[in-house]
């Protein structure tokens, strides 16, 4: 109750020295979402104007406020989502808020709200990940007005697909498993999953490069850890037409081998493929994170739809995959699954999951390892993208 007592007298305190010197109270702060949708809410003692703008290099979101006095907690300010710096304090004239992307970001929303029990008032900040080109356009938006941006509505912004924005190639966003403090599966040999990921994602990355056609990434390069939702962002930021998630799992069933193909659904195809889908919608507990699920159900017709038609796309793509893994690896009976994978849950990007075999099973494990086999089984996968990319090109020209 002393401890009580003693906080509540402090943050009277506090805000009654910034009524007495004539600055604004900044009483609390909370943060929350992942790499892909972030919100920020700022409270404040008073009604207060705000002015905001963008700025590049690295990609920040500047929120000018009315000369402040901060009382935030430390822990309350530590950035996450989509943001990697929070830094905050006194201009002179006015103080201000900046907030640093992890890369380039939409601000879907921006308001100053009266708090529901009449305390005070709050900023609302809604920020989204985006590519550098709806950046940049905001950035130019931004340079016609009087300084401070105003995006596109959401469904504006999301149903503006890749292939529509000038000079864009079919771009693949191609994302190793695991990395870093992740493993991933390991077998009884020792050869540990996110190695070979790396190894079959670079095997990859040069056949789709050499066909001279596509913007070919990569979610990592080296051997790093990577949140899942960090994996859909930097898809979602290339403004990638098609995500490859690449695994090799270990199962207890010892003869079960060959590759496998998912792709997203609420309910599992199979307890095996909802089995997988829990242990690798695990990974972040590997970085010692909490895991919070902070999106809510988005109602949004538009949206909807779009994942509607993304999803659609994923199972095309998933079908001519397992059509040409066929004519060179083995599959596993009933190749296409699905489950519920948070790497898959881009709205607007399809994707899938390609588990490349079992490193439980011997035979797996040696043609994992081996050169000769990555070569197949990634010129295959290479000749299912460019299947897909001229059935999605002709779509929409016929479209």
């Amino acid at each position: 109750m002393a401890r009580a007592l003693f906080l509540l007298a402090v943050l009277f305190g506090l805000t009654a020295a910034a009524w007495a010197d004539g600055l604004l109270g900044a009483t609390g702060y909370k943060m929350a979402g992942d790499a892909t949708r972030t919100r920020i809410v700022m409270t404040f003692d008073r009604e207060l104007d705000v002015k905001w703008f963008l700025l590049r290099g690295p990609d920040r979101l500047v929120v000018d406020l009315p000369r402040t006095r901060f009382a935030l907690d430390a822990k309350d300010v530590k950035p996450r989502g989509l943001v990697r710096a929070v830094r905050f304090g006194d201009q002179g004239q006015g103080s201000r808020l900046i907030l640093t992307g992890k890369g380039p970001f939409a601000v879907d929303k921006l308001d100053v709200l009266k708090n529901d029990d009449g305390s005070g008032y709050r900023i609302a900040i809604d920020m989204s990940a985006a590519s550098e080109r709806e950046f940049d356009e905001a950035l130019a938006n931004q340079s016609l007005t009087t300084g401070s941006t105003v995006s596109a509505d959401k469904g504006g912004r999301v149903g503006t697909g890749p292939i529509s924005a000038p000079g864009h190639r079919f771009t693949v966003v191609i994302d190793p498993g695991h990395g870093g403090v992740d493993g991933g599966a390991e077998s009884a040999g020792g050869t540990v999953e996110k190695n070979v990921t790396l190894a079959f994602a670079t095997e990859l990355r040069g056949k789709l490069a050499a066909v001279g056609k596509y913007d070919v990434y990569m979610t990592r390069e080296n051997d790093v850890y990577l949140t899942l939702d960090d994996r859909v962002r930097i898809a979602r930021q290339h403004e990638a037409d098609l995500l490859i998630s690449i695994h090799a799992d270990t199962i207890a069933v010892k003869g079960l081998r060959g590759a496998t193909v998912y792709t997203l659904s609420d309910k599992a195809s199979d307890p095996e493929a909802q089995a997988l889908a829990d242990r690798e919608n695990l990974s972040d507990q590997f970085a010692g994170m909490k895991i919070e699920d902070d999106n809510k159900e988005v109602t949004d017709i538009l949206i909807d739809l779009i994942r509607r038609e993304t999803h659609g796309f994923s199972m095309s793509f998933a079908h001519t995959l397992v059509g040409q893994l066929s004519t060179s690896v083995g599959l596993i009976n009933n190749p296409q699954r699905s489950a519920g994978f948070k790497v898959l849950k881009a709205p607007d990007v399809p994707s899938v999951l390609v588990e490349l075999g079992y490193l439980s099973n011997s035979k797996d494990e040696a043609q994992l390892l081996s050169a000769d086999w990555r070569g197949k089984a990634a010129q295959s996968i290479t000749n299912a993208v460019a299947l897909f990319a001229a059935a999605k090109a002709g779509a929409r020209a016929g479209g």
